[in-house]
């Protein structure tokens, strides 16, 4: 079986930084060891920045979410913590918006059998580049772990994992 394990944009300024919560914090060891089986298991492992400039504000999002975040080449950019050491030699997807629209020719390109997603936000870019995942390989099993993935907003990251689900994305309860 094919396997490929995406993280999504687990940066400083989604778990500390300007857009940051509590749970997201709680979230590294579970994303780390989530890397690590991938690899013990033969799995590819990719990761997502979510990638802006200083012009951020002047952006459709920026109006919408006027929070400076993600700019690139500051902390908050960074990955979070030891994701940051595990995804060193990992392929890195940069994208300005909550989908990566690179990932449907990588996805179409390798035609993985499964791919799992974790990582934030659970209701903006986990769920949109899910979707992506889902319209690029829609005969492969993609898999969001819900231990794995968070909001600020409890309510939208359940209702986000019961839209996946709807999706016919298996959701890990």
């Amino acid at each position: 079986m094919k396997a490929l394990l995406i993280v999504v944009d687990y940066q400083v300024d989604f778990v500390t930084g300007s857009l940051g919560f509590p749970e997201a914090v709680k979230l590294e060891e579970p994303i780390c060891r989530k890397i690590e089986a991938a690899r013990a298991a033969g799995a590819d492992v990719i990761y997502t920045m979510d990638t802006h400039t200083e012009q951020y504000l002047q952006t459709a999002e920026g109006r919408a979410l006027p929070i400076p975040h993600c700019i690139k080449g500051t902390p908050g950019w960074a990955l979070y913590g030891k994701t940051a050491d595990l995804l060193k030699d990992a392929p890195c997807f940069e994208k300005p918006a909550f989908g990566c629209a690179e990932l449907l020719p990588f996805l179409r390109e390798r035609q993985y059998d499964r791919v799992e997603l974790c990582g934030l936000v659970s209701n903006l870019c986990v769920l949109t580049n899910t979707i992506l995942a889902k319209t690029a390989l829609p005969e492969a099993e993609i898999v969001v772990d819900a231990a794995c993935t968070a909001s600020a907003d409890p309510k939208q990251n359940a209702e986000a994992l019961d839209l996946l689900e709807a999706l016919q994305v298996r959701v890990i309860r």
